[in-house]
């Protein structure tokens, strides 16, 4: 009987034992880890899940109230976390690769609180009398030309490989370097 208790009370108390430990312990492990090592595709995964784990916090703060009335609330963000940290799922670098970079990369955030001025003194403020200003100016040419140069930066961004390229990259390196087995020139204790 007195087993039997534990187990209900294990179970019945799972997300709260296991969430610091797959949200809190576990990352912060491997964030020390990433650290240490010279590798960009860890850092990039840790440094995305501890913004989105602020994010969750931040959300989870701001609608603690109907949350609580929620029971499926602790488990949804203990796998949502699960999958966030998660070396096989590496589902952090999955959301900074399809949401966060785009969002960074294209700019195309609209500025709500935007107001352009209608004072005859100030100079237009939006880009289209910019643009037809330098039309007048240049020539339709020189525009053309002027946009032909921003344009070359982002096609250099999009030959980058993405994070889980990279991630995928440095797993068949790794592998490939173990298959040559060991190295008796090569010292694990040095640090570069």
């Amino acid at each position: 009987m007195g087993s039997g208790s534990f187990l209900k009370v294990l179970a019945k108390n799972f997300d709260i034992l296991a969430g610091p430990l797959v949200s809190l312990a576990y990352p912060l492990y491997a964030s020390v880890r990433a650290i240490e090592t010279k590798s960009q595709v860890d850092d990039q995964q840790w440094l995305t899940y501890w913004v989105l784990y602020s994010f969750i916090t931040l959300f989870e703060l701001t609608f603690a109230p109907i949350l609580e009335w929620l029971p499926f609330w602790p488990y949804g963000k203990l796998f949502f976390n699960c999958w966030l940290v998660l070396p096989c799922f590496n589902g952090a670098a999955y959301v900074y690769e399809h949401f966060v970079r785009p969002m960074f990369l294209n700019r195309q955030i609209v500025n709500i609180w935007y107001v352009p001025r209608k004072d005859k003194l100030s100079k237009p403020d939006d880009v289209l009398s910019a643009a037809e200003k330098y039309i007048e100016v240049n020539g339709p040419e020189a525009f053309e030309k002027l946009i032909s140069k921003t344009s070359k930066p982002s096609n250099f961004r999009s030959r980058r490989l993405s994070v889980l390229q990279e991630a995928k990259a440095d797993r068949t390196g790794k592998a490939e370097r173990e298959s040559w087995g060991e190295n008796p020139f090569y010292d694990k204790s040095y640090r570069h």
